[in-house]
């Protein structure tokens, strides 16, 4: 290496499943950054570390971008599209000094579409044969210097999961400016000579045939040309009458056809495979048409199961924490308005907020098992067929389940799904699903109402009510997409067509280093907005109007043991008293009150904000810092009967109104990115409100 101080871009590159995630987070382990690639809203991890050159000193700062999955520079769907452009577009900000393209070895002929693809856009690149372990135990032979040979790139065998090999990739990664460009795997020039002349004039660099062709192919798609460049490609290909969809059809046929040479020289298969024989015994249950939703249902019951079981004790751990955090800082803190604030503001704001980290890990880490054994392409294939009846396709089932987690994600990964009218229904249903911003609601109104030692059978109760709210969410979006889906116009078709990976036990580093990110991000991202709401609502809850609180003071001066009835009387008088009062006529139908009112408008900042905004609200004017926001609501009273508020048919009538309402202005902003306008969002918006209100208001009526 010429230059040790340099900073080199490593591109890893590869098919869905191919484990090119698990060598991301070898590679840069938690030294990582999740954005969005430039103007649109696809998920970019980049990495980071520092590989340092046998024999000698140098260190080296490489970052690593791990692409959208892709089986081939075609692009079909969005996230497809962004692994086209970072590759094939020479003006990206993006663009790699060399690419990793890492292939299931154990279904080479697959992989081997996209590596030679990429191998022909002449950038540095490195074929990392992935999944030895089961090349070797089906009895596969690969003769990886043929191979090296053949395809003119160095091959390096890795075992991603076991770190095998990670050593010798890195070495691979520094000699790459050494590396001689090899020949065209596939001869392309004559499909139309004149067009790639015409495409090479235009861009004005080096590019070779490969990467005019895909320039041709994929210029609707590219957002990355000016207006001018664009007009100027597209009268390139009328003049030359270059058809896309015949070019690309040439190109792949003579693709496949050089693959399947190369195959037959360089591996040697068994006649039968250890791992698709286990892999067909466990689909012969699991993609059942009977058995297989009993095996998922089965899951999701034992995920709710978990959540509420597991998390008992950390959870009860970290409530009596924060209770004693809030006593040691209100001793050691002088009294006064700093020591309110800090107590009664911030400290009970991130208390109704942070108990529930628990629950949550436990969510996304069932989340991430099961996405890393390959469980949920089978989810989407047996769904497929119910969700069609809907509107929906198979390919909807993992952003309604990744919806379990978070919406955001959910939508965005909505972007797989070709179609556009399944995509849009899609989105639009996605909020439905409760998320796990929810979970601190659904958790603190469920233990009020239900004593975690209850249990029918052997189960837990809470957990059974928590994934019941669970099952509310997704018949919701079912019900809403088939009305959708006689609403919504489309002339357009659909073809579900999913690869089946081989089953694999959960890589619990990936899982791990998702499971903090996740969490992290939870918590950062709703912390800095717990904070924010916490503090402004302290200062609407301890002041009010002119000089209302001092006449509060005088009206009780001559009571013994008055100070309850002040602070009550205080709260209410208020600024946040005063906004809730005046929404109160609208939500007392519901069974809710104006502390419940202010809670559901800054909620809409990020739903599980509401039970930070309870405990900031019921602890203004509480002098018992040691209770936690559960005894705090079960204490409060209704000022009508004097009997405990917060009774069975308030909680439900909460929880249904959270089930559905859209509480997360996040999300609304993702739609918006996601569809190109507010029209959709704010038709969201309206019909999951209108649903929360009606749902409430029928289930408090009938229970009262």
């Amino acid at each position: 290496m010429k230059d040790s101080k340099r900073k080199i871009t490593v591109a890893l590159v590869g098919n869905p499943n191919s484990g090119k995630t698990t060598l991301f987070n070898n590679l840069t382990g938690l030294n990582q950054k999740v954005g969005n690639f430039p103007g649109i809203t696809v998920e970019k991890k980049v990495g980071a570390c520092q590989i340092s050159q046998l024999a000698s000193t140098n260190i080296i700062d490489t970052e690593f971008i791990d692409l959208p999955g892709t089986y081939s520079l075609y692009p079909k769907s969005m996230e497809e599209t962004i692994c086209s452009e970072v590759l094939c577009n020479p003006f990206h900000e993006n663009k790699p000094d060399v690419n990793i393209i890492v292939a299931d070895a154990s279904n080479l002929k697959r992989s081997l579409n996209l590596a030679t693809q990429v191998i022909d856009l002449k950038i540095p690149s490195i074929l990392a044969l992935n999944m030895m372990d089961l090349v070797e135990s089906d009895g596969i032979v690969i003769n990886v210097e043929s191979l090296e040979k053949k395809l003119g790139i160095p091959v390096i065998t890795i075992n991603a999961r076991k770190k095998i090999g990670i050593g010798n990739l890195k070495q691979a990664i520094l000699k790459f400016e050494n590396q001689k460009l090899p020949e065209d795997f596939v001869d392309i020039n004559n499909i139309s000579k004149e067009t790639f002349e015409g495409i090479k004039e235009i861009i004005g660099l080096k590019i070779n045939d490969f990467t005019c062709l895909q320039l041709a192919c994929n210029i609707k798609s590219n957002k990355h040309y000016s207006k001018v460049i664009k007009e100027q490609l597209e009268n390139v290909l009328v003049e030359n009458k270059f058809n896309p969809k015949r070019a690309q059809a040439t190109e792949t046929v003579r693709r496949y056809k050089s693959i399947s040479q190369l195959l037959e020289e360089c591996v040697v298969y068994p006649k039968s495979s250890k791992n698709n024989n286990l892999t067909q015994k466990l689909d012969n249950i699991i993609t059942h048409p009977i058995w297989g939703f009993v095996v998922f249902l089965s899951v999701l019951f034992l995920i709710f199961q978990a959540v509420f079981s597991w998390s008992s004790l950390p959870m009860d751990l970290i409530d009596q924490g924060m209770a004693n955090l809030s006593v040691f800082v209100s001793e050691i803190l002088p009294a006064g308005a700093l020591n309110n604030l800090i107590v009664d503001g911030i400290i009970a704001g991130l208390g109704g907020i942070v108990i529930f980290i628990p629950q949550i890990a436990i969510l996304f880490a069932f989340i991430a098992i099961l996405e890393d054994t390959g469980y949920m392409s089978r989810v989407s294939f047996i769904t497929d067929k119910i969700m069609r009846g809907f509107g929906l396709s198979g390919r909807s089932i993992i952003p309604l389940l990744s919806g379990a987690a978070c919406a955001i994600p959910a939508v965005m990964s909505a972007r797989t799904i070709p179609n556009w009218k399944e995509r849009i229904i899609t989105i639009m249903v996605v909020p439905l699903m409760s998320c796990s911003a929810r979970i601190p609601v659904y958790t603190l109104l469920i233990s009020m109402m239900i004593p975690s030692e209850k249990s029918w059978l052997i189960f837990n109760l809470q957990g059974l009510i928590m994934m019941g709210f669970y099952l509310i969410g997704f018949i919701a979006a079912l019900v809403v997409a088939k009305i959708m889906k006689h609403i919504l116009k489309s002339e357009e078709k659909s073809f579900y067509v999913m690869e089946m990976p081989t089953y694999k036990a959960p890589d619990w580093k990936s899982v791990a280093i998702t499971l903090v990110e996740k969490v992290k991000i939870f918590l950062v991202d709703a912390g800095k907005i717990i904070v924010a709401v916490s503090i402004v609502l302290w200062v609407l809850s301890s002041y009010g109007p002119s000089n209302t609180f001092e006449q509060i003071e005088q009206k009780y001066e001559l009571e013994e043991n008055s100070e309850a009835l002040i602070a009550s009387e205080k709260l209410e008088a208020s600024y946040a008293g005063i906004i809730g009062k005046s929404i109160e006529p609208a939500i007392r139908p519901l069974g809710f009150d104006w502390r419940i009112g202010i809670s559901i408008i800054t909620s809409f900042a990020a739903r599980e904000v509401f039970v930070g905004t309870m405990s900031t609200i019921y602890s203004v004017g509480d002098s018992n810092n040691s209770k936690s926001i559960k005894e705090k609501l079960m204490s409060h009273k209704n000022p009508e009967t004097g009997e405990a508020f917060f009774t069975p048919a308030v909680a439900i009538s909460l929880m249904l109104f959270y089930a559905f309402a859209m509480q997360c202005m996040s999300t609304l902003a993702i739609v918006y990115r996601e569809t190109n306008g507010w029209k959709w969002p704010l038709i969201q918006f309206v019909y999951m409100s209108a649903l929360a209100y009606f749902a409430s208001y029928v289930a408090y009526q009938l229970l009262k």
